[in-house]
């Protein structure tokens, strides 16, 4: 038996493009959408692949849409833009007159708040709905949390919800402005600390090997944060830090933080503080065990022995 989501019978979501296919997050929307028996093309300006045989593929710029393009925006129900800030703007812009009215736009930005004024200004005839998934796709949707800010809600917006829900995502709907404060705090803070830690760590002149054979868990994880996101792609993180508006308000709070706790060491004692650690606990509010047992489960997971040499693992 699939467990695949379905598309419910009499379903409004019956051809669709997706703009940026090939990428990761591209991929991701185009498996779920085939899985649930859609009609998918994958739109890429380079030669764009799939990995499926059940995914048209189309060579095109949906910022300015041959007429092959064209075509396929004419047909579809749904227009997902898997691609970056400055393109799907672009594209918001080229997309009327194109796209049928009442078609569904879905854009799977890290920001919001630019894309909702642009689709909201635009595309007034047209449901549109902003997804971001809250995970690397690699990871897989099952479980995950899939932000949704519904601009313009309908029977198409609340298919393609179902859709992310039936696949295992966890849907967690919030307008434009709060879905930025989020992310700001969720994702350019988080990885502004770990780029800091990075920086640091290379300013310290520190020895990897050295590190590793010492490693204490916190260490050992933080170090593995930075090497995900070294490992990454640079533009999906440089979009968080500058694009989103309050991704500064997030820095600078980082950089208080790391100013006060100078200071602390300098001027203050052990009372000042345990004091600080009183205040910072109560921010976890009722959470604080949740996710000190969270923690307990990552330490336990990570190897017992982080050796100073790959080679000693053979």
């Amino acid at each position: 038996m699939s467990t695949h989501p379905s598309a419910p019978a009499g379903s409004g979501l019956r051809r669709c493009v997706v703009a940026g296919g090939s990428g990761a997050v591209g991929r991701l929307f185009t498996a779920m959408l085939a899985d649930a028996g859609l009609d998918v093309c994958a739109v890429d300006p380079e030669a764009p692949v799939s990995g499926r045989t059940d995914v048209r593929l189309l060579k095109g710029d949906i910022t300015a849409p041959d007429d092959a393009v064209r075509a396929e925006l004419a047909g579809c129900d749904l227009l997902v833009l898997a691609v970056p800030e400055p393109v799907a703007l672009d594209a918001v812009g080229a997309l009327a007159g194109v796209l049928p009215r009442g078609a569904l736009l879905a854009d799977t930005l890290s920001v919001k708040s630019r894309v909702a004024e642009a689709v909201t200004a635009r595309l007034p005839e047209h449901q549109a709905v902003g997804l971001n998934p809250m995970f690397a796709p690699a990871l897989g949707l099952p479980g995950r949390p899939v932000a949704a800010v519904v601009l313009r809600d309908g029977p198409l917006v609340e298919e393609l919800l179902a859709l992310v829900s039936g696949g295992g995502g966890r849907v967690v709907r919030m307008d434009a402005e709060r879905h930025d404060r989020l992310a700001a705090a969720s994702q350019a803070l988080t990885h502004a600390t770990v780029l800091a830690f990075g920086h640091a760590l290379a300013e310290l002149g520190a020895d990897i090997g050295e590190l590793a054979a010492v490693a204490p868990p916190p260490h050992t994880t933080l170090l593995a944060l930075l090497a995900r996101i070294a490992s990454g792609t640079p533009e999906v993180y440089w979009d968080i830090q500058s694009a989103n508006p309050y991704a500064e308000d997030a820095r600078a709070a980082l950089a208080h933080g790391v100013d006060g706790l100078r200071d602390l060491a300098r001027d203050g004692d052990e009372q000042d503080f345990e004091r600080q650690l009183h205040r910072l606990a109560a921010v976890f509010g009722d959470r604080r065990d949740h996710f000190g047992d969270v923690c307990a489960g990552l330490f336990t997971a990570l190897p017992a022995l982080s050796p100073a040499d790959p080679e000693e693992n053979t």
